[in-house]
């Protein structure tokens, strides 16, 4: 017999038993109805961070002051003595060959005022390329350019959340005062509306030149320094250039902490990779309990159709023939539920993408073939037991089996 004889003997036993064919096939649909969904969940969840980085940058590195390492009790803020200035700023732009762009970044809140209308904001000090390293687009208006900066110029660009809480939808605000913690400022500039990102509103912050960020707040350093490789292969040769250029200028202390959103990048890859397996492992559960299943099934098949057995084996079936029998019926009962689980799978997916678009949850090919792997697995499993005790019955008395 050939491999096309035993599925069409597989069919027949589906079709004379199709309620409790559907049953058996119950466990492994929603098992890989389980592994499709929550394995795709957790790949739209690391799409989605990833996606989320990309739009704020790539291939940055943010250098802060304070050396990154172990100390005894003491805070670490309390050992550092030099802070970061403009003219590492400068001193970057200068002699930062394999960088893309510096930018200095001066972080604060403060009220926002106008038309009487008062709003606490996130007010960023920053230099001319930072909006092209943040990938931010300004929608109406212009950018902090280095005239600003090197003028220390009273000059802000909003988001539009600012745009709409104090001037309204109805007002132009380019060219309009707004007063930051008291002092005036004139409108230059609206960014783009990004909405929000890991929680946090992307159009509710104003950017202002960093010098007078720095005659905002009353200091004369920065929060950090922003700056980009010229792609992810520089990233590395990038840091120790920086690492270099910094260290000169403090006689070789290292003083400060360079981190890569590469880095970043990788942790998250690896929390998302610990969360796939284990929705995997937990989508799993739902297939072995189908596989038990069937084997549960398949072995009462056994007993059903024992004379059917003795019957085979006295007109010349080899025990590997019903060997193959029962081991075929298994898995194409398991596939079965497999494509069916997979069907739904599929509708389920669809739904989703049109309740949340925002989460890129889709059908992929690996899913595809790990959800009919694990299906054809379970199938082989589940049928190997029944089908050795189909193919150790002895004929002379599967004949008088009643």
């Amino acid at each position: 017999m050939n491999l096309l004889d035993h599925l069409a003997i597989a069919f027949d036993a589906i079709r004379a038993n199709p309620i409790r064919a559907l049953l058996t096939t119950l466990g492994v649909l929603i098992g890989v109805l389980a592994v499709i969904l929550l394995v795709g969940l957790g790949d739209a969840i690391r799409s989605y961070v990833v996606d989320t980085f990309s739009e704020i940058g790539s291939n940055l590195l943010q250098v802060r002051a304070g050396k990154q390492e172990t100390r005894g009790t003491q805070p670490p803020s309390m050992n550092v003595r030099n802070r970061l200035t403009m003219q590492d700023v400068e001193a970057l732009e200068r002699r930062g060959y394999s960088l893309d762009g510096v930018s200095p970044v001066i972080l604060g809140t403060a009220e926002l005022r106008a038309n009487e209308l008062r709003r606490d904001v996130m007010v960023i000090g920053v230099g001319a390329r930072y909006a092209e390293l943040r990938n931010l687009n300004i929608s109406r208006g212009r950018f902090v350019s280095d005239e600003d900066t090197a003028s220390r110029r009273r000059v802000v660009v909003v988001g539009e959340t600012i745009v709409k809480e104090l001037f309204g939808p109805n007002v132009e605000p380019i060219g309009q005062a707004i007063y930051i913690a008291s002092t005036p400022y004139r409108v230059i500039g609206v960014t783009e509306r990004k909405g929000k990102t890991f929680g946090f509103d992307m159009d509710d912050l104003a950017f202002v030149p960093a010098t007078a960020a720095q005659d905002l707040f009353g200091i004369e350093t920065v929060s950090e320094i922003l700056t980009r490789a010229k792609n992810r292969s520089t990233v590395r040769p990038a840091t120790e250039e920086i690492t270099e250029i910094l260290a000169t200028r403090r006689n070789g202390t290292i003083d400060f902490s360079i981190n890569s959103q590469d880095d970043l990048m990788d942790t998250v890859n690896k929390l998302m990779d610990t969360l796939t397996f284990a929705l995997g492992a937990i989508a799993s559960i739902s297939l072995l309990v189908g596989g038990i299943g069937i084997m549960n099934i398949m072995l009462v098949s056994v007993n059903e159709r024992t004379r059917e057995i003795g019957v085979r084996r006295a007109v010349g079936a080899r025990r590997r023939d019903i060997l193959l029998q029962f081991l075929v019926e298994a898995v194409v009962v398991s596939m079965l539920g497999g494509m069916a689980g997979l069907f739904l799978g599929f509708v389920a997916i669809q739904v989703a993408g049109h309740i949340e678009p925002a989460l890129p949850i889709r059908l992929s090919a690996w899913n595809v073939l790990l959800a009919m792997g694990f299906s054809a697995l379970v199938g082989v499993v589940s049928g190997v037991l029944p089908a050795i005790r189909a193919a150790d019955l002895d004929p002379v008395e599967a004949l008088r089996y009643e």
